[in-house]
């Protein structure tokens, strides 16, 4: 028996030490997923950050071209719109590539056919007949 109790000891062992590996190979592996996850969050926003100046300075050169022949406000409204403009065009491209949109509600028309969330169901269907319960006895 006591030999037994000696394997069993070792077989506690073996586990916790291969439960301890794997833990720290996952934890390894999660860190290295996150360290390019961060790299790749900074690099887009420093994209975004770069295009938004970029931006600026499109819309700041639109802007003294149009008041060439322009007054100021009116330049600047002219400007103002056309970047409104592009700004609906790329939130609409942005939504399109989501798959298909569920359909907006129009004040005093009907509620859409299925919920937003996309399961195609308002609420759980209900069974035709009442799940049987256990009778107990006294």
């Amino acid at each position: 028996m006591d030999r037994l109790d000696h394997l069993e000891h070792l077989d506690k062992h073996l586990v916790e030490e291969l439960a301890q590996v794997a833990r720290e190979t996952v934890r390894e592996e999660l860190r290295e997923q996150s360290r390019k996850q961060r790299r790749t969050a900074m690099l887009y926003a420093a994209s975004g950050a770069a295009a938004l100046y970029a931006g600026g300075a499109v819309a700041l050169a639109v802007g003294l071209a149009l008041a060439i022949g322009l007054p100021g406000w009116a330049a600047a409204l002219i400007t103002a719109a056309l970047m409104g403009a592009v700004a609906h065009s790329l939130r609409g491209a942005a939504h399109s590539g989501h798959g298909p949109r569920a359909p907006h509600r129009v004040l005093g028309g009907t509620p859409p056919a299925a919920p937003p969330s996309g399961l195609g169901m308002p609420y759980p269907p209900m069974p035709q007949t009442p799940p049987d319960t256990p009778h107990h006895r006294a």
